[in-house]
């Protein structure tokens, strides 16, 4: 793993990249971008002011320190770097960064070792919870951020097996799987002893009559099924539905999946009023959730939330990577507003497209 995360982030060029100029008025010279580029590009690499003298040892420019003074102080009149104290360094602000991230042109592609590193770390049992898993790891992984997933969207999901098993007398291991891979499970009373011969004439009844069902339209389907099984059995189907009702329910709830808050611990430093707010947002799933599907596409497939751009104040010094998966669901990462952003965009947007076909979404 590590030697992926070390190929990842040698793929960030600091004297090229994927920049982009454009003409028009002053602040569009290529000059006062590529400074625009190298302070950013500084700043996440050394966590430090960024001075004139620095930018013109470290980078290729081609003019004078006073020249680079000049161009900084524009670049500080127009709001996109600061001074944090009285250092003669500057930093990017939240429009500096917006900049930057607009103007790159295109998102990296990864080099075909790390696909293949990917593709492999990805690869293993096709339960939907064991992907999620796999996915937020190597995410956080791979960009030392916090990596979040939503969970499959379900109101198109469909019941691809329905199974009950008997654990006891009276004990049922009600079991529904859906076609996103999503597997709910939920053992029931049944209130009087079962047979297995019941339960397998049921599960026959239920699968022919809801197999390839939306799960959202169970609540008027199941009704319809209890009614056909013989009298009999009628009350032990009614059970049975109603466990299936619940999974189901379950199975439709918004749901996230993090990994990695032990990487904002040590990037507190970035957060100079307090990672606490932070730390609230990510425990507060519904503030992850509404974020990420108010997040709006982007054409490079990546889209980036900035510091304040935010609409949670909480998150006023983070900022969110995402994309999406399947069928619309997210996945990204949350981090300081410091980050690596061409590094950061080419890995989400390479995990959400395996995890994509691995879903078959």
């Amino acid at each position: 793993m590590l030697s992926v995360v070390v190929r990842l982030r040698s793929r960030v060029d600091r004297s090229q990249g994927p920049w982009q100029s454009s003409g028009g008025g002053a602040m569009s010279e290529p000059r006062k971008l590529e400074v625009l580029r190298a302070i950013v590009e500084d700043y996440v690499h050394s966590r430090e002011p960024v001075g004139s003298k620095a930018l013109v040892e470290r980078h290729h420019l081609g003019v004078s320190s006073a020249t680079i003074r000049n161009d900084m102080a524009v670049l500080e009149e127009e709001g996109l770097i600061a001074a944090p104290h009285t250092s003669a360094g500057r930093i990017p602000t939240d429009k500096g960064y917006r900049l930057f991230v607009d103007r790159i042109s295109q998102v990296k592609p990864l080099s075909a070792a790390e696909r293949r590193a990917i593709h492999s770390l990805l690869e293993g049992p096709d339960e939907v919870d064991d992907i999620l898993e796999r996915t937020v790891r190597l995410l956080s992984q791979l960009t030392n951020q916090v990596a979040v997933v939503q969970y499959p969207h379900s109101n198109r999901a469909l019941v691809r097996h329905v199974e009950f098993v008997l654990l006891g007398p009276k004990q049922v291991l009600v079991v529904l799987i859906a076609d996103t891979g999503s597997v709910g499970q939920k053992v029931i009373d049944a209130g009087s002893d079962v047979s297995n011969e019941a339960l397998m004439l049921l599960r026959s009844r239920f699968l022919g009559s809801i197999a390839a069902t939306q799960l959202a339209l169970l609540p008027q389907v199941l009704p319809s099924v209890v009614a056909l099984c013989p009298p009999e059995l009628r009350s032990l189907a009614q059970t049975l539905a109603q466990g299936l009702q619940s999974l189901s329910d379950t199975s439709r709830e918004e749901r996230i999946l993090m990994a990695g808050t032990a990487n904002l611990a040590r990037s507190n430093v970035d957060f100079p009023l307090s990672i606490g707010p932070v730390l609230e947002a990510l425990e507060e799933q519904v503030v992850m959730l509404r974020l990420l599907s108010d997040m709006g596409d982007d054409p490079r497939g990546v889209t980036v939330s900035i510091g304040r751009e935010n609409p949670y104040d909480g998150l006023a010094e983070a900022s969110v990577v995402a994309t999406g998966y399947g069928s619309g669901a997210k996945v990204g990462i949350l981090g300081p507003t410091r980050m690596d952003y061409p590094t950061t965009m080419a890995a989400v947007r390479a995990v959400a497209r395996y995890f994509s076909r691995i879903l078959g979404g």
